[in-house]
């Protein structure tokens, strides 16, 4: 059913996208100022805890890809308490922002004004690529979220991905960190490990046969080998993903990372439609009501929303049975976050029929989704294997350093509750949903105790084969090719 609709959606999306980076698409308000300027604190975290370790009065700190300025203020509201720690205050912070050229924000504009009272910001326009042109000298710190898995997407794949890692060394200072913060990607050695995956919800079934076959075919991934290959079964027979069909259980057997890029780009997908009010709701997903938890630790929470516009792809009777089912608040209602889920189902349903069917208005929010994000790939590496590629590329810069996490608290995973929630209830065995975040020092090679320190640090997360590489790598150093 509607496969040549489908046709027509990719070949839309196709001669509407860019070549590389989807720079309009991530610098819109709507996506810069709002979508991506949450979890200040835990993008300036980690930075927040390296500036205790640099010990130094007057700390060079760098943030690729500030997006909204979130962690801008976090840190200048950090700053403005007094110190970072007792024993290692810091005053004088030098912060300098790099955006790519551009992306503007508003909302960073206004993060730059909250730093500079307390510190001085500065902000430069260039690619994460061009670092070391982009800085004059060495800093103590660099920061970024979700730059790797945006250079594997848009700076060519894991060529790109390890220049950077090898970049990385020769702009800190020896001793300095790189604050990375990402999407978890899975518990395995390999995103490559075939798994089966049962799906029966009508919207997830429409969004597999709609994202997927784009996705393999224009995504920049590394799902191209002989075993990768996606295989669905319905009743029993081998259907093509495309054809899928919406009533039927469907059994798929595909690498455990293929199954990650699906289901973070549906929340991705959802969370923007949400946001477009092309449901005629839109719930409220930033700010203090968006925290508004019935129990936090079980994600389960209350959705404030308002109510829009009549969209013709939602019934009457179903607008009035969502507000039936709220309760009214100020401008606004609210309900259970579990009704609210069954509701957005029921809604994301219609309004991906009204897409496939050719309606121009919804095809352009999913093609708008699609050019931003869709052909991301958010897991590309597991723990193991990102701290790996870090030990061993950095290894080969010229700088005598290595960049390796040094303390047990340097690796910390962030469980997103209200989406794993949502994942259980609407999947049988869903991947968790989580942020990683990781602390690498530049420790130099001649650092004993500290490469002893991190060795035990990443011993838990990395299996004897990969302990290896990084042993050989540090000890081996430049004339070594891995």
């Amino acid at each position: 059913m509607h496969v040549h609709a489908l046709a027509d959606i990719a070949a839309e999306a196709n001669s509407a996208a860019l070549s590389n980076f989807a720079r309009e698409h991530k610098s819109d308000a709507g996506y810069l100022d709002v979508a991506a300027n949450t979890h200040g604190a835990e993008k300036g975290f980690l930075v927040y805890g390296a500036l205790g370790r640099i010990g130094r009065a007057r700390p060079r700190v760098v943030e690729v890809g500030p997006g909204g300025g979130a962690a801008v203020s976090y840190l200048a509201t950090q700053l403005a308490d007094g110190s970072i720690t007792d024993s290692h205050p810091v005053s004088d912070v030098h912060l300098t922002l790099i955006e790519a050229p551009g992306v503007a924000s508003q909302a960073l504009t206004r993060a730059i004004d909250e730093f500079n009272r307390v510190g001085e910001c500065e902000l430069r326009h260039g690619f994460a690529q061009d670092i070391a042109t982009l800085l004059a000298e060495p800093v103590d710190v660099i920061s970024a979220s979700a730059l790797l898995h945006e250079m594997y997407s848009y700076g060519g794949g894991y060529p790109g991905l390890h220049a950077m890692m090898r970049t990385l060394p020769t702009v800190l200072n020896p001793g300095g960190f790189f604050a990375y913060r990402d999407v978890y990607a899975v518990d395995g050695p390999s995103l490559h490990e075939r798994v089966i995956q049962y799906y029966n919800s009508r919207a997830w079934l429409t969004f597999l046969r709609l994202f997927t076959p784009q996705y393999l075919a224009e995504g920049t991934h590394s799902y191209h080998r002989a075993d990768d290959e996606l295989v669905a079964r319905q009743n029993s027979r081998i259907v093509p993903v495309a054809e899928l069909d919406r009533a039927t259980c469907a059994v798929i057997t595909a690498p455990i990372g293929l199954f990650r890029e699906i289901q973070r780009h549906y929340i991705t997908f959802r969370d923007h439609v949400w946001r477009s009010g092309m449901l005629g709701f839109t719930p409220v997903l930033d700010g203090d009501l968006a925290a508004d938890w019935i129990d936090f630790r079980s994600g389960h929470k209350r959705v404030h929303y308002q109510l829009g516009d009549e969209v013709p792809w939602l019934t009457t009777s179903q607008r009035k049975m969502l507000a039936a089912v709220s309760e009214p608040c100020a401008d606004h209602h609210t309900i259970d976050s579990d009704i609210f889920d069954s509701v957005t189902d029921v809604a994301l349903l219609a309004f991906l029929d009204a897409a496939e069917s050719g309606d121009p208005t919804c095809r352009q929010v999913w093609n708008a989704w699609l050019l931003r994000e869709g052909r991301e790939t958010y897991a590309y590496m597991t723990a193991d294997q990102l701290l790996t590629a870090f030990a061993v590329h950095s290894a080969e810069a010229d700088t005598d350093t290595v960049l390796i996490p040094v303390q047990a608290g340097d690796i910390t995973r962030v469980d997103r509750h209200y989406y794993n929630r949502f994942l259980t209830k609407r999947l049988a065995n869903p991947l968790p949903d989580a942020k990683q975040l990781v602390l690498f020092q530049n420790v130099p090679r001649g650092d004993v105790a500290a490469l002893r320190r991190a060795f035990d640090t990443v011993a838990d997360r990395c299996g004897k084969p990969s302990l290896a590489r990084m042993y050989t790598a540090i000890n081996r150093g430049d004339n070594w090719t891995p």
